[in-house]
């Protein structure tokens, strides 16, 4: 199994492409959906779905014009679904970033979309609905766990309390020596959070 990381809009959000044996998930298109498209182009894999670690402006802006454009559904968490159409809550205000309502939502469990098996666990904390999704080899954290920080806790729903508690439990629990591929910046791994992240330490 491979990942790639496509850096993508103004606040340079981490999109990522898990793929295998010729298909391949979408994890997080924030924006630019052309640049991920020629990406996938180049992988020559059959993208075959969606998946939103949560539904802040910057991780959905080019999710329509690519569920469109590979017909694919979207996969979110039942907590914000409906943050998908509305500005406001995904904090797109000023420029109206939005959505159709997802084809599925996300269940805390074991999933197998083709060639993919992986675990979705509640990641809150950063957004109500925020999750993380563990495979075999890496884990992709969205915006819970960062490279020598964590995702900011003072927007709607956040808690810096619930975020520390998400990471201990459902991520520092992780084999160390597994990746994590968070929404914004370098991959990290557990060991190296639990033993040098200042939040932890």
């Amino acid at each position: 199994m491979e990942i790639t990381r496509i850096v993508t809009g103004v606040i340079d959000e981490n999109c990522y492409l898990v793929w295998q044996n010729q298909e391949l998930l979408i994890i997080d298109p924030g924006a630019d959906a052309e640049k991920i498209i020629k990406e996938i182009e180049k992988i020559e894999a059959k993208p075959l779905a969606i998946l939103l670690t949560h539904t802040h402006h910057d991780h959905i802006g080019a999710v329509d014009q690519l569920r469109d454009f590979y017909q694919i559904p979207v996969y979110v968490s039942p907590l914000e679904k409906d943050w998908l159409q509305d500005p406001v809550l995904n904090l797109s205000e000023s420029r109206a970033i939005t959505a159709r309502p997802a084809e599925f939502e996300l269940e805390l469990r074991a999933y197998t979309i083709g060639p993919f098996t992986f675990r979705v666990v509640a990641t809150p904390g950063h957004s109500i609905g925020s999750v993380s999704f563990i495979f075999n080899d890496f884990v992709v954290c969205g915006d819970a766990l960062f490279r020598g920080s964590i995702g900011r806790t003072d927007l709607h729903t956040g808690s810096l309390e619930q975020l520390l508690h998400s990471i201990q439990t459902q991520l520092f629990t992780l084999p160390g020596e597994l990746p994590a591929y968070p929404g914004h910046g370098e991959a990290t791994t557990i060991e190296h959070e639990k033993n040098t992240n200042p939040f932890f330490n």
